[in-house]
């Protein structure tokens, strides 16, 4: 059997896909909006997976509250080291935000244990503590997303947006319901099981590429 390979020079591989991610959503009748579509199609090509573009859901003001805030110098905390080392750290920095993860900190482990909850859930605790502008990506623990929307709800912290991709399925939907039900919080969420930190970490660069 012989196979047609399509020849394509290195470093044109990443446009050539986003172009037949374009092609493809063509001929499925999906037109995205436009300050959505770079989000969706790099979440698209992350994954392969075209369910991002019916399943990626934004609040109002969503992406335009992000640049704001990134330009603003806002950080990002998010729930996984491996979503830590794929956000674009450098593209931060030089609107002066940082990237936090505190998931492998000793005292996150210790009031996890002693609070009988989970390490993602005390991460985010110590999160709320940080006194700067915050963006959060959740990518793996929906514990995370869960205690992060309760500190929302008690006033406790105020993200400028909170991206919510959780994956899997022990209270994944839930966690993702609770932060589309709250008012007045901006936010990217993966509606449904899917998502995860490779997912998370994306959604921050597209923020960063549209820049």
């Amino acid at each position: 059997m012989k196979i047609e390979m399509e020849r394509i020079r290195p470093e044109e591989i990443e446009k050539r896909s986003f172009e037949i991610i374009g092609e493809e959503l063509g001929q499925k009748g999906i037109v995205l909006p436009a300050v959505q579509a770079p989000i969706i199609k790099r979440c698209i090509h992350t994954s392969a997976d075209f369910d991002y573009a019916e399943n990626l859901k934004f609040s109002d003001g969503a992406v335009e509250e992000a640049l704001a805030a990134i330009k603003g110098g806002a950080s990002i905390v998010t729930d996984t080291r491996m979503a830590y080392s794929g956000i674009n750290k450098k593209c931060l920095e030089q609107y002066g935000g940082r990237v936090y993860c505190f998931m492998s900190d000793e005292d996150v482990a210790a009031a996890a244990k002693e609070q009988g909850t989970t390490r993602a859930a005390a991460s985010m605790e110590k999160a709320a503590g940080l006194e700067e502008e915050l963006i959060f990506a959740i990518g793996n623990a929906p514990t995370a997303l869960i205690r992060l929307c309760e500190m929302i709800q008690e006033g406790r912290i105020a993200p400028r947006l909170v991206i919510g991709v959780p994956v899997g399925f022990v209270n994944v939907v839930q966690s993702k319901e609770l932060l589309m039900a709250l008012k007045g919080t901006a936010y990217i969420a993966a509606e449904g099981r899917k998502g995860g930190s490779n997912i998370a970490a994306c959604i921050c660069n597209a923020l960063f590429y549209m820049l």
